[in-house]
């Protein structure tokens, strides 16, 4: 080395010794012990896999709850009524009929058989695969047009010849799930029990038993405690264990399998981290926690229409990717798909097709909204949907549903919603409801912040040609 260059490089190096001593640091890496260097591997990677694995966990929680709930593998899981406080998902719809069957292929095909159309009575849903990539819609806005039909869906390299009458599904995990929502024309106890007869026509089977009058579970959960909220903590670590054990490895992800062997979890061999580790584990949940929140914030910006707050919670990006299954080999965009399956579950295959979302975390002001203000959302009329809009209150901690509230969303199909007299429609988000606004009333708790999703079901032009805009919220006192 020319005596220059040496000398430059000892002056590099002496500065970045004297600035992590002055930080309190070790000066080289090589001053940390091996058990040193292997705690600290043990972190960084767990925060990585946090971020990694946030869309397996959250379906691995979903999946958790329906077993602890005594649900099987190729059982529909539905609610007879609206869900309130106690489906403790991610941002659920608290204006819908859902049916979410659970699907197992590991013993081959399972056959879900949609019923047509008939008047008012429709389903909007989706298969997704375990990573809840979108195998396909359907219903009225998927591959059946709301003609009803039979999805076949097919475990991970499945070879054999599919039978005539089929729409193939070729899932690249063992286990899934299908969000599936029987649309409700009003909130009426008679309109839900129609949505309710209606979604029971669904059905679910191994393909096996096709020829043998193979009967469809139901079972429902209506009130039931169903918490598939993230922790943050060793247990997410667990959860991502489960899923490890019971999924193949896909090619885009076979770089992981090394990192998380360094934290424990490896096929076919049990999780089992001492004491030391798990506290590790844990302080890396909290910090991918952190991380991924300023993530989820920097996905609403840009808004979805200039100088409003109100986003799509996913990045251009990641919607690309999520309906190619990545097909673009330069680009995978897990920081913005761990930001998304933080705050939500599912993916649609054409979002926009059955329905849109719309979320805000910051009212007018661009002040996070707080639960113990009021707050007004006017909806302008003659909104953009063909079967109906909402607005819901969620916890902005958990992003479930804010716990023992009576209610948690207002929309165009809530029985008694108010207009005023241009058509528009005032919905208020407070701890109280203001003097007359009781049927237009959303409940929040004071103590916790929270958001608001805005929900377009059966979505039109004017939404996304962006004539028709959704105002900010604005506090009021």
């Amino acid at each position: 080395m020319k005596p220059r260059l040496w000398r430059d490089a000892l002056l590099v190096t002496l500065h970045v010794t004297l600035t992590m001593v002055a930080l309190g640091r070790p000066a080289l890496a090589q001053n940390f012990s091996a058990e040193e260097l292997a705690l600290r591997t043990v972190e960084r990677r767990a925060v990585e896999a946090v971020i990694w694995g946030m869309p397996a966990v959250n379906f691995q929680r979903m999946k958790q709850a329906a077993l602890d709930a005594k649900v099987g593998p190729n059982q529909i899981v539905y609610w007879s009524r609206p869900v309130n406080w106690k489906d403790q998902t991610l941002t659920p719809n608290p204006d819908t009929i859902y049916f979410n069957p659970f699907y197992d292929v590991t013993n081959g095909p399972v056959v879900l058989e949609i019923p047509r159309v008939e008047g008012d009575r429709s389903i909007t849903g989706s298969v997704d695969d375990a990573w809840q990539n979108a195998l396909e819609d359907v219903g009225i806005a998927g591959v059946d047009k709301g003609k009803g039909g039979k999805y076949l869906i097919l475990p991970p390299g499945y070879k054999q010849k599919v039978p005539s009458g089929h729409i193939p599904l070729r899932s690249d995990t063992f286990n899934g799930f299908v969000i599936m929502r029987s649309n409700l024309a009003s909130g009426s106890d008679a309109d839900i029990a129609a949505a309710v007869a209606y979604g029971k026509r669904l059905k679910l089977y191994p393909l096996a038993e096709a020829g043998r009058n193979p009967q469809t579970q139901f079972v429902d959960l209506y009130d039931v405690m169903f918490d598939a909220t993230i922790p943050y903590d060793e247990r997410f670590f667990e959860s991502l264990h489960r899923f490890v054990q019971a999924e193949p490895w896909l090619t885009r992800d076979r770089a992981m399998i090394d990192p998380l062997k360094s934290i424990g979890i490896e096929k076919g061999k049990p999780f089992a981290p001492d004491t030391k580790t798990r506290a590790i584990l844990a302080a890396a949940a909290q910090e991918a926690r952190a991380y991924i929140d300023t993530k989820y914030e920097a996905s609403l910006i840009p808004p979805f229409k200039e100088g409003t707050r109100w986003a799509l919670p996913a990045t251009q990006e990641l919607v690309a990717g999520m309906s190619t299954f990545f097909a673009n080999p330069n680009s995978y965009p897990t920081d913005a798909r761990a930001a998304l399956y933080s705050i939500g579950y599912f993916s649609a295959k054409h979002l926009g097709g059955g329905q849109f979302y719309l979320m805000t975390v910051r009212d007018k002001d661009g002040n996070p909204m707080d639960g113990g203000s009021t707050y007004r959302l006017t909806v302008p009329a003659n909104a953009p949907v063909k079967l109906y809009w909402s607005a819901t209150a969620y916890d902005r901690a958990t992003h479930a549903l804010i716990r023992e509230t009576p209610r948690s969303s207002r929309g165009s199909n809530s029985p008694g919603i108010q207009k005023n007299p241009d058509g528009s429609v005032d919905i208020w988000f407070a701890p109280a409801a203001p003097a007359g606004k009781e049927s237009n009333w959303v409940p929040t708790k004071a103590g916790g912040r929270f958001e608001v999703l805005f929900r377009f079901y059966g979505p039109g032009k004017p939404l996304f040609e962006k004539t028709w805009v959704l105002p900010d919220i604005e506090k009021v006192n």
